[in-house]
């Protein structure tokens, strides 16, 4: 019987990586073409974000917000990096067209995803194919996991970020350590 709906299973063997770890060190190229890799990040918080495709509506969803809150994320010092499985070239159109203003980086051969264990067997109306599981890491400045967020609805997650790195941060600045994982299951 033909799903309705979308559904994943990461059947790839790797495990999204758990609070308190160090995020997975990758090198992908970035919207213009140069690389980038995640140690640039370092000193800063960094919200990276997996999502299915560039220019799709969940996706412009969620990439604008990201846009909207750009300014108050990095007030906090904090900057966003969306990663998908297309090209730079698609990245570059996709920030030209919604005026986004944070790095988009391409993970064409998706072996980023893989260790972020967001690429997924997913079925859609009866048919099974691999794809990105929308998810995101709130990347703290030391390199290590400070949130999970392994399914993201689109609408609304800017704000639980954002949300996210005031809590974390406010419980730094006490010496309270980090919270445990969010996990949202929408």
């Amino acid at each position: 019987m033909s799903t309705t709906s979308e559904t994943s299973t990461p059947t790839t063997g790797e495990r999204q990586p758990a609070v308190g770890q160090p995020a997975p060190d990758f090198e992908l190229s970035d919207d213009e073409g140069r690389p980038r890799r995640l140690g640039e990040a370092r000193g800063r918080w960094l919200v990276l974000y997996f999502y299915p495709k560039d220019d799709t509506p969940g996706c412009t969803v969620e990439a604008c917000e990201f846009r909207d809150a750009i300014e108050a994320l990095r007030a906090r010092d904090a900057e966003v990096w969306g990663v998908s499985i297309l090209g730079s070239g698609s990245k570059q159109a996709f920030k030209r067209k919604f005026g986004l203003r944070f790095t988009l980086l391409a993970d064409e051969d998706h072996r980023v995803a893989e260790a972020y264990g967001t690429w997924v067997e997913k079925e859609n109306y009866g048919r099974r194919y691999w794809g990105v599981q929308r998810a995101t890491f709130l990347v703290d400045p030391q390199g290590v996991i400070a949130r999970v967020w392994p399914k993201v609805k689109a609408e609304g997650h800017a704000a639980e970020v954002l949300a996210a790195i005031e809590q974390e941060k406010g419980a730094r600045t006490l010496g309270e350590g980090a919270p445990e994982s969010v996990e949202r299951t929408r």
